[in-house]
């Protein structure tokens, strides 16, 4: 499977998610910035709010193009550990990285915040990214969504490795990937068009998503009870 751009990815990931019940009315929340064009298809399928959560990896001491986690504006964040034993990343080192990421973070929300911030409390949210690779950015944006409130707290993507889907299993309450490759090296391999996604784009679909009024989204019917964080499950298949 591949699909022509993101928007045709969100399409999918939408029109399968709609058979999934209790997730009509969803809060939809792209990671920055590829994971929003996606996510706004899925809002549009599920009649639901289209926000923003943003996590930015955590570099590697000298290596700042590994990651070895992720933070996300509240705080949240998520280390790999094999990544900690393997580099013996020093704990100062750490915390001084975690605290520069969630505000920077902070600062990007507080950006996309001027055009949509739907409240999470009490509600499902859906996060969503274009294609999961280390898993980090998912991880920590999950935790961030349950820290919020959110009532049941899923994972959504076109594409992942199966390894990283079930280690996302035991942050998620759901993990929906429409294909799991274990042979994927890089998410753009997926699409025939993987562009850069500038920030004026993504305020532009948070800005344009809230104009639309709720009436023209589609909605799905059925129920969905909340399974227990860390549950396993099948994804969706291929």
């Amino acid at each position: 499977m591949m699909w022509k751009d993101r928007e045709e990815a969100g399409q999918s990931l939408g029109a399968h998610l709609q058979g999934i019940g209790g997730l009509e009315g969803a809060v939809v929340l792209g990671i920055p910035r590829g994971g929003v064009v996606v996510a706004a298809g899925v809002a549009e399928a599920l009649g639901g709010e289209l926000g923003v959560i943003v996590a930015r990896k955590l570099r590697a001491p000298h290596q700042p193009e590994l990651a070895i986690g992720a933070a996300t504006a509240d705080g949240s964040c998520w280390v790999e550990p094999r990544a900690l034993r393997v580099l013996g990343v020093d704990p100062e080192y750490l915390e001084a990285e975690r605290i520069h990421q969630a505000e920077e973070a902070r600062r990007r929300e507080e950006l996309f915040a001027r055009y949509r911030k739907p409240s999470l409390a009490g509600r499902p949210v859906v996060v969503v990214d274009d294609g999961i690779a280390t898993g980090a950015t998912a991880m920590a944006a999950l935790r961030a969504a349950r820290s919020a409130g959110a009532t049941t707290v899923v994972l959504a993507a076109p594409v992942a490795s199966p390894e990283r889907a079930d280690m996302l299993r035991g942050e998620a309450d759901l993990v929906v990937c429409l294909v799991e490759d274990p042979n994927l090296y890089a998410v753009g391999q997926y699409y025939e068009d993987f562009r850069s996604i500038e920030e004026d784009e993504v305020m532009s679909l948070l800005e344009s998503h809230g104009r639309k009024p709720s009436t023209e989204r589609r909605t799905s019917t059925r129920g969905m009870g909340r399974r227990p964080s860390g549950a396993g499950g099948p994804s969706s298949p291929a």
